[in-house]
């Protein structure tokens, strides 16, 4: 019995070692015959894995005007651990850079790996790496690699479009997509529809001979992979529009926004200074991005999304739709003015000298200080506490999309800010102000700022009646219409229609009225709508604002136009509102002689104004 059941283990045994042994050969043999993939390790030295990298897609304007496309670059990529040069000046005689910038290079390159490849030198013109490629065989454990980089036919949005540079290593971390040394869209529209833009890298696996040269597919391209074209994507902007602001505002400080009012598209987003976007493709992109953002002008900084200023008295408009709404004025309220809003003798706003009193319409149009600081002080007022008036009245102003940021698809922005009620408390002391402590807001200063996308969304409220769609830059990605409802469906104010009307024919008052503030920037053959304001500026002179709309029924755009240290709204911002629009409604220009002065005006002491 004994002997049989140790008869038995042995024969498991026998199984047990016999059996292993067939499947590590069976395992072997799939190795080493069958899958040669396997090969692709073990053969490291002769094969090379070449990332393929696809080309972003195409960024055109909303008439199909071509702004981004690509050209062909390649990268100079090295393997320490196979660097045997013969030769290192005639290398960097070739590719242009000095024997240090090659050594630091080499120290990077090895700090990273010596066996595995990385980045030598980045976007090489097809120049270049022509000539290179005859002579690369002298350098053993360099390669070249094929991508492409950008290009800007139109040298024009560049703030818009953004620009490409090397993935940061924040995004390495959270987006295994990316190696170290892919391009990454940076800014702009690049960055805001990056995954779109990017595409899908391929791999190819290359056989290349001991001198590094190749010689052909490995295992006939069976382990390869295609990339994948990044789609293309059509901007809301006009090209020409977007191109012609640029030019109005040429020498100075400042923004242009305009939107479709009854999109939400944005038409032109400007920000000056603004750059040539070509400065920031290939190997210039480093140094000129070093000398803008060292630029006393601040050309980098996007003043349409980043900006915030005090509105000035184009928030008049708010305080006049939000006086009517609470029942605290009507279309014939009058408010005497003695040049000025007076609460005591330490305690006065100023104004302008005009006849009296106003009514809402001439009010408007004559742009009274007094009448708002009677309104807002009725509308605080009206509740039992200052804190429980100002929260009723901060909602309002809340409702026309001020105060927060806009959920738009633009890559950055600022909130604003719309003064909270415990703001005040720790200014002032809890309830120990009230609404003449705060009445500068009447007139759009105080602590309430905003961006000019805001002021120009704003002012697409008005025109629509009073609701808005969030504003956006992008209306197809890869030939579809975005299928957003944060885009499609409107948001509306807290403010009842019937009560835009009169506040939009005392905008129209602005340019045809008698004593219009706008009156000499009018056109004849269109009817537009807006405000000036001028904001006080602590640091200098005063900033010239305006926003506008047009035509007065249907209108196709609203804008806002801020110039810093412009003073008066009517000088600068007015006058280019009007051009603005004339040029999109009807593409041609009647006040040559304006045009002209804006054109040549110059508020700006640098040599690098754009």
């Amino acid at each position: 019995m004994s002997r049989n059941k140790f008869a038995d283990r042995r024969l498991f045994f026998y199984f047990l070692f016999g059996g292993s042994a067939v499947l590590l050969l069976i395992t072997l043999f799939g190795i080493q015959v069958i899958n040669n993939s396997y090969k692709i390790s073990a053969e490291n030295n002769v094969i090379k894995a070449v990332t393929i990298y696809p080309e972003r897609g195409y960024i055109y304007d909303r008439e199909g005007v071509l702004l981004v496309t690509n050209q062909r670059a390649y990268d100079l990529m090295v393997t320490p651990r196979q660097v045997r040069l013969l030769d290192t000046l005639a290398l960097c005689e070739i590719i242009n850079i000095d024997l240090e910038y090659f050594n630091k290079n080499i120290k990077i390159a090895k700090r990273y790996s010596t066996r595995k490849a990385s980045l030598f030198l980045k976007e090489i013109s097809k120049q270049t790496a022509a000539q290179l490629q005859e002579r690369l065989y002298e350098f053993p454990g360099f390669y070249l690699q094929e991508r492409t980089m950008r290009q800007y036919p139109e040298s024009s949005a560049a703030h818009i479009l953004g620009y490409v540079s090397q993935v940061p290593d924040y995004i390495l971390k959270k987006d295994d997509y990316y190696k170290r040394n892919d391009n990454y869209g940076i800014s702009g529209v690049e960055s805001s529809y990056e995954k779109d833009l990017r595409g899908v890298q391929g791999t190819q696996y290359l056989i290349r001979d001991v001198w590094n040269r190749p010689k052909g597919s490995f295992a006939n391209g069976e382990y390869d992979s295609l990339a994948v074209n990044g789609k293309d994507i059509e901007l809301s902007i006009d090209i020409q529009l977007q191109e012609y602001a640029e030019q109005l505002m040429l020498n100075k400080k400042g923004s242009i926004v305009a939107i479709e009012p009854s999109t939400g598209e944005i038409l032109s987003l400007v920000s000056s200074p603004y750059y040539d976007p070509n400065l920031l493709v290939g190997r210039s992109r480093s140094p000129n991005f070093n000398r803008m953002y060292k630029d006393a002008n601040k050309a980098l900084f996007d003043r349409s999304l980043l900006a915030e200023y005090p509105p000035g008295s184009t928030f008049k408009l708010v305080n006049a739709l939000i006086g009517l709404q609470e029942g605290v004025i009507y279309d014939g309220t009058r408010f005497t003015c003695d040049e000025g809003w007076r609460f005591s003798a330490k305690l006065k706003i100023g104004c302008h000298a005009h006849r009296s009193p106003l009514n809402l319409i001439e009010s408007i149009e004559q742009s009274c200080n007094a009448y708002y600081c009677n309104t807002f002080r009725r509308i605080i007022e009206k509740y039992p506490t200052a804190a429980a008036g100002y929260e009723n009245w901060r909602n309002h102003v809340l409702s026309f999309g001020l105060g927060k940021f806009l959920d738009n698809d633009l890559y950055t922005g600022r909130p604003g800010r719309v003064p909270t009620v415990d703001f005040y408390n720790k200014q002032y002391g809890e309830k120990r102000w009230k609404a003449p402590t705060v009445i500068s807001l009447a007139i759009g200063q105080d602590a309430l700022v905003v961006s000019p996308i805001q002021m120009a969304n704003m002012c697409a409220v008005i025109a629509n009646r009073g609701h808005y769609y969030t504003p956006h830059i992008v209306r197809k990605v890869d030939g579809a219409p975005l299928n957003d409802s944060t885009y499609s469906v409107p948001k509306y104010t807290s403010i009842g229609k019937k009560h835009y009307s009169t506040i939009i024919n005392g905008m129209e008052r602005v340019f045809i009225g008698k004593h219009g503030t706008a009156k000499t920037a009018r056109l004849k053959d269109i009817e537009i709508c807006g405000k000036t304001g001028t904001a006080e500026n602590p640091h200098g002179d005063d900033h010239s604002i305006f926003i506008a709309f047009a035509p007065k029924d249907n209108p196709k755009i609203a804008l806002a136009v801020y110039v810093e240290n412009g003073g008066w709204g009517s000088t600068w911002a007015a006058p280019i509102a009007s051009l603005m629009i004339e040029k999109y409604l009807t593409g041609k220009i009647s006040n040559t002689k304006q045009e002209a002065f804006i054109l040549n005006g110059n508020l700006m002491n640098t040599e690098d104004a754009k």
